[in-house]
C-alpha cells in the first residue's frame, strides 16, 4: 500500500494539535441499501490493537484492517478547507438487481 499525502494535507496534519492518545486514522464508512458504498474520511482517534500504522512525510497514519479492505493499494490524500480532509474516491459496488 502506498500513501501520497499533498502538500496542503501535510501542511494541515502537521498543524493539527491532538489529544493525548489520540493518532490520525483513515475510516471507512459504509452505506447503500441495495449495493454497497463506502466513503473514506480522516479521524482522529485512539490506537487499535490490531491496527496498521504508515509513515508518510513524517506523519504517522492507521488503518485498520476492516477499512483496509476496501482502500486501493495507492491512497491520495488532500485537504482543502471546503472539504476538509479527503481520501480517494468512494466505491460502489455497483447497481441494484431487478427481477423481470
Amino acid at each position: 500500500m502506498f500513501i501520497t499525502f499533498s502538500k496542503e494535507a501535510v501542511e494541515r496534519l502537521k498543524s493539527v494539535e491532538l489529544e493525548k492518545g489520540k493518532f490520525p486514522r483513515i475510516d471507512a464508512t459504509m452505506g447503500g441499501g441495495c449495493g454497497l458504498s463506502v466513503k473514506f474520511s480522516l479521524i482522529f482517534d485512539e490506537a487499535r490493537r490490531n491496527d496498521l500504522l504508515f509513515e508518510v512525510a513524517g506523519i504517522k497514519i492507521r488503518i485498520d484492517h476492516f477499512t483496509k479492505r476496501y482502500l486501493q493499494d495507492d491512497i491520495y490524500i488532500d485537504y482543502t478547507d471546503e472539504h476538509r480532509f479527503v481520501i480517494a474516491d468512494s466505491y460502489d459496488s455497483g447497481a441494484c438487481s431487478l427481477e423481470i
